[in-house]
């Protein structure tokens, strides 16, 4: 394996440093349909978890694995320190997939080694080459991270990362990890890693980057003019403090910038072929599913997935746009996926129609999904005449993907105006079955309705955002509702869709307490066992 591949390789770390976001846990289900949504995209490595952390992720990695991990799709890809322990652990996890990878990592900064890891450099020197050996007496396939390595001495660097692929790397990654360099300096240290680093065709050079200072996708592309083969991102970039590089941000940037990026890759310039195995017209529908199922909504500005990427309002953009699109858009809204809304079902449409345009919109559901999201389905068709593809995305992701309803709406009913006190009356089935009826006044529709859910479910919280967008235009459009909840410094989040934005506010509410009051059932039984 050398690092001259004439093609940019896609480590997605969604499942992994993307769920550390605040508020982004994830259940297995939950993970599993965001891997098979990655291996519909086309990334080639799913960096599926942290199996050593809990017992929890290490089953959601092994699901990821068996499920996903066929021979036809994505390296899975589990996460361990320089230890036996983890090692060993992320070994047991990814042995169902048909291609495993074991991701290990030290810290090679100073800063790092002399205030988190306590150990020398000749310590870390002689633990790496053992470490990674570890590895690759289970996988062939070992990846290893110098943790910190923007901040760390290139020359210590060069020593380790030799090391590391004498032992058996097969990729070496360079972190960014707390998105602290510049692109001309990320540039510089791949570079230097190149021409300094004796055996380094024998392994893909890789970068990581969080996006402290906005400049991690920047990084990424001076990094792949000067060397690095491959790229962890995640979608949206999600990700630990201000994220990381994000997939879709990069995808495109090689997809429309083919001319430019070709001959660092060996291509000649006119190159047509693409730079990624990355099914463009994927990214929409992927970046929707990730922020439904995570709660972390994207912000309408964002570049080529956020709601206003392809809007123009201004008067000039819009006529420029009217008679040649290319005056104002550099690229097609039809290349990431995102189509006009066209109307394809309504009330008097069947279970076959249904599951057919289903699968063309790339969702394939077992026969009791397919039963829950067509009752859905019908629901919405009796309040709204015109269902279009973004309503089913909708349904799909609001009816299939929750948490289990340990506390289930039973009914929601206000009363509100200029002239009158917002009151909310709710009806609550307990996880114990028994219905439970409250009510509550607020300073508007919505905080009476979750106070009167607090008076009945009574786990304490903290409402730290609450957010609603339509999912189509038109007064009967479907709205979507996002929250997220604190608890004891741990965030919870919750998403719902419907018609009736109280209903959505209520059920949406709902789902993040259920995935409270889930966690502190899952601490009770920690503390039996």
């Amino acid at each position: 394996m050398t690092n001259s591949t004439d093609r940019i390789i896609i480590f997605d770390t969604t499942l992994r440093d993307g769920e550390q976001s605040p508020g982004a846990t994830l259940n297995v289900e939950e993970k599993i349909t965001i891997a098979r949504a990655l291996a519909r995209l086309g990334v080639d490595i799913i960096e599926a978890g942290f199996p050593f952390a809990s017992p929890g992720d290490f089953n959601a990695v092994q699901k990821v694995a068996q499920e996903v991990g066929t021979e036809s799709g994505p390296t899975i890809c589990a996460l361990a320190r320089a230890t036996q322990q983890d090692i060993k652990t992320a070994a047991e996890a990814i042995k169902p997939a048909a291609k495993g990878r074991i991701h290990t990592f030290l810290a090679t900064s100073d800063i790092h080694m002399e205030y988190k890891l306590k150990k020398t450099r000749q310590e870390v020197l002689a633990i790496v080459p053992d470490m990674v050996a570890y590895a690759k007496s289970f996988v062939n396939d070992v990846e290893f991270s110098p943790e910190d390595a923007g901040r760390s001495d290139p020359e210590f660097l060069y020593q380790v990362l030799e090391r590391a692929i004498a032992a058996g790397a097969t990729t070496v990654n360079i972190p960014d990890t707390v998105g602290y360099t510049t692109p001309s300096e990320f540039g510089a240290l791949i570079r230097g890693i190149k021409e300094n680093v004796p055996n380094i065709n024998n392994a893909i050079i890789s970068v990581h980057g969080h996006n402290d200072l906005g400049l991690a996708v920047a990084n990424f592309l001076e990094a792949i003019k000067n060397g690095a083969r491959q790229l962890e991102c995640t979608i949206n970039g999600i990700g630990e403090r201000a994220g990381n590089a994000a997939l879709e941000e990069l995808v495109m940037a090689l997809h429309v910038r083919r001319q430019y990026f070709n001959p660092f890759l060996g291509r000649p310039p006119e190159s047509t072929e693409p730079l990624t195995n990355i099914d463009t017209t994927c990214i929409y529908k992927t970046s929707r599913l990730v922020s439904n199922l995570t709660g972390m909504m994207v912000q309408p500005n964002k570049a080529i997935v956020g709601s206003n990427a392809f809007a123009h309002e201004s008067g000039i953009h819009q006529d420029g746009v009217l008679k040649h699109k290319l005056t104002y858009e550099i690229m097609d809204a039809q290349s990431i996926g995102l189509t006009n809304n066209q109307i394809v079902l309504g009330k008097h449409s069947g279970r076959n129609a249904f599951r057919t345009r289903l699968k063309e919109l790339g969702f394939d559901l077992s026969e009791t999904e397919l039963n829950n999201a067509f009752v859905a389905f019908k629901e919405i068709a009796d309040k709204k005449k015109e269902i279009t593809d973004w309503d089913l995305q909708a349904i799909i992701n609001d009816e299939i993907h929750q948490v289990p309803e340990l506390f289930r709406l039973e009914l929601v009913q206000v009363s509100c105006g200029d002239h009158s006190r917002p009151t909310a009356t709710v009806t609550i089935r307990n996880p114990e079955g028994v219905e439970l009826t409250d009510a509550a006044i607020g300073t508007g529709p919505v905080d009476a309705v979750y106070k009167a859910i607090n008076r009945v479910v009574k786990v304490p919280n903290e409402l730290i955002e609450f957010s609603v967008q339509s999912v189509t235009a038109g007064i009967d459009a479907m709205g979507e509702v996002t929250i997220r909840l604190r608890h004891q410094d741990r965030i919870y989040s919750g998403h719902a869709a419907d018609t009736d934005i109280i209903v959505a506010s209520a059920r949406a509410y709902l789902n993040a307490l259920n995935r409270l009051y889930s966690a502190l059932q899952a601490q009770k039984t920690e503390v039996k066992i």
